[in-house]
């Protein structure tokens, strides 16, 4: 997520590749995931366009780019492990953006991000994309409002 709000920030200034790449060197000592960090990087920005879409139809009151950078980088980031991360679970998914927007966002991101999470899941679910049904950590609730995004 780091990363990915980096490059979103700098507008693309430099490769989001770079910038992990970067980040993981300087951060964190020893670290291989076999590179699960890169591919979730140049999956969401390789889909980001439909990204975009599912996050725009849910949170109406916020275009994507009023949305904040952190917000819109950790919906990203969760629409693109429930769309094309199956073997990741919804539920770890969801709780893992939501945590991340608690921490990192303001004050009613959690909610927002819940929210927007929570209606993309159901829209995955009702297509087929997903098969795993969880007990709703996660709002259905299109209507994620705050003031921060």
């Amino acid at each position: 997520m780091q990363s990915l709000f980096e490059w979103d920030f700098n507008n693309g200034k430099e490769t989001a590749e770079d910038i992990l790449s970067r980040n993981i060197n300087n951060l964190v000592e020893k670290f291989d995931d076999g590179g699960f960090a890169m591919g979730l990087v140049r999956g969401v920005l390789e889909n980001r366009a439909e990204l975009d879409r599912m996050i725009s139809q849910y949170a109406t009151e916020w275009p994507i780019d009023q949305i904040t950078v952190t917000d819109r980088n950790i919906l990203r980031l969760g629409a693109y492990e429930l769309a094309h991360c199956p073997d990741i679970p919804a539920k770890v998914v969801i709780n893992e953006a939501i945590e991340l927007a608690k921490e990192f966002g303001g004050g009613s991101s959690g909610k927002f991000v819940n929210g927007v999470m929570g209606a993309i899941y159901k829209e995955l679910l009702d297509k087929g994309v997903r098969k795993e049904e969880i007990k709703a950590s996660a709002s259905a609730d299109a209507s994620a409002g705050g003031q921060e995004h």
